[in-house]
């Protein structure tokens, strides 16, 4: 993994506050899953600066940020955290992500509704935890 562990968990930290900021659906027969709250209140833009978003804003802005490496291990990272690759497969993962998200990273992943937790999940099979940063 050549991105900086603090670089994640940064993402993983900020992250977390982001989506906990979101109202979550009601979840209540009829209605979305706990978990399809994301997909459902991400601004299909910033809202320019005005405040509403401004958390999201500069979360997506950070990972767009990043260099197209960085970026495609993040999302490799929450696809090994997911269960879609594992740890052994940390190289296709980079690669694929590559493939398919080279534009518009941070849009995709902060669609995600369980970005943190996956992330974490990542760094975990990888051998590594935002407890050794500080």
């Amino acid at each position: 993994m050549d991105i900086a562990l603090e670089t994640v968990c940064y993402v993983i930290h900020r992250a977390r506050e982001v989506l906990a900021d979101l109202d979550p659906l009601d979840d209540e027969p009829g209605h979305h899953a706990p978990d399809d709250v994301v997909k459902e209140e991400l601004p299909e833009e910033d809202d320019g600066g005005s405040g509403e978003n401004a958390e999201l804003t500069d979360l997506k802005e950070f990972i767009d940020s990043l260099n197209e490496d960085e970026q495609a291990e993040l999302v490799a990272l929450t696809w090994i955290g997911r269960g879609t690759y594992t740890a052994d497969d940390w190289d296709e993962a980079v690669e694929v992500a590559h493939e398919e998200h080279p534009k518009r990273v941070a849009r995709y992943l902060l669609s995600q509704p369980l970005l943190a937790d996956e992330l974490e999940e990542g760094l975990s099979e990888l051998g590594f935890s935002c407890e050794d940063v500080e």
